[in-house]
């Protein structure tokens, strides 16, 4: 368990909802930061709705901001790490669209840990890791990817 505030990034791919929660409640997360463009899922519990409900009686908040999600026409290049797409996707979270958004996560961090939530398991082949970069610069939160 994390003694002080962090971020942290996961992925549900190869995870049930009791398996998220338990990861969740492992690093003490006070919010879940949904940052899928659209919250749909084929995956048991992971839609907008179900996850919401499961979240809140484990007494973790959901949030969901699509304003940070990842275009679909730009995830496939992204998960490849073509850079126009990694460029394309920081101009997103750097543009004014974006900021309410991070705006919002910084002020949950103040409250507590905070998780970024989307499907991909490794964090270096999702967007989270550009939308963590940028709320983390010039900050002294912590990173963890579980």
């Amino acid at each position: 368990m994390t003694s002080s505030p962090s971020l942290v990034s996961v992925g549900y791919e190869g995870r049930d909802v009791d398996q998220l929660i338990r990861a969740l409640k492992t690093h003490d997360v006070q919010a879940l930061v949904d940052v899928r463009l659209t919250p749909i899922s084929r995956k048991k519990g992971m839609s907008k709705s179900a996850l919401r409900d499961a979240l809140e009686a484990a007494g973790i908040r959901y949030v969901h901001h699509r304003e940070l999600g990842n275009p679909k026409d730009n995830r496939d290049e992204f998960r490849k790490g073509v850079p126009a797409s990694r460029d394309r996707y920081r101009a997103i979270v750097e543009g004014d669209t974006a900021a309410p958004a991070l705006k919002h996560v910084m002020e949950l961090l103040d409250e507590g840990t905070v998780a970024l939530l989307c499907f991909e398991r490794d964090h270096s082949q999702c967007h989270r890791d550009i939308v963590a970069d940028v709320l983390l610069e010039g900050s002294n939160i912590d990173l963890v990817c579980v």
